[in-house]
């Protein structure tokens, strides 16, 4: 048996929630294979939170910022096209992973009235299998 994570995202109203693709069970937020993620910045980043990149369900790019003056384990979060950026991994986690081996993808949104205001982000393996239904 392979220990590649295999997982299902789950439509809920809010977002998706993780299952194991293999067994249908519940994957926890605090499974060691992964991460979920609060994203970091994203008050200096709401507006570019609106965009449809951003949506539950979407991939997302991790592009690690080691010029960046502030923190060289930066991974700034962006839609997969690369063409706006929501916000950061959060120092703690970015400090102990490498972004070129994990890959992303928006789990869960917060909004105030119909504004998106916060996301949860999944953070697995780069090999990892990640499916969700069809839209």
């Amino acid at each position: 048996m392979s220990d590649r994570v295999r997982l299902w995202l789950e439509h809920t109203r809010d977002g998706y929630r993780l299952r194991d693709a293999a067994t249908e069970e519940p994957v926890s937020h605090d499974d060691p294979r992964i991460r979920v993620i609060k994203l970091a910045g994203v008050s200096y980043r709401l507006d570019a939170l609106q965009d449809d990149g951003f949506q539950p369900g979407r991939r997302l790019a991790l592009v690690p910022e080691p010029q960046n003056e502030h923190d060289p384990n930066a991974i700034g979060i962006w839609d997969v096209e690369e063409r706006v950026q929501a916000g950061y991994v959060p120092a703690e986690i970015a400090a102990r992973i490498d972004g070129d081996a994990w890959q992303a993808v928006a789990l869960l949104a917060f909004y105030e009235g119909d504004r998106r205001v916060g996301l949860r982000v999944l953070l697995a393996p780069k090999d990892a299998w990640i499916g969700a239904p069809r839209a």
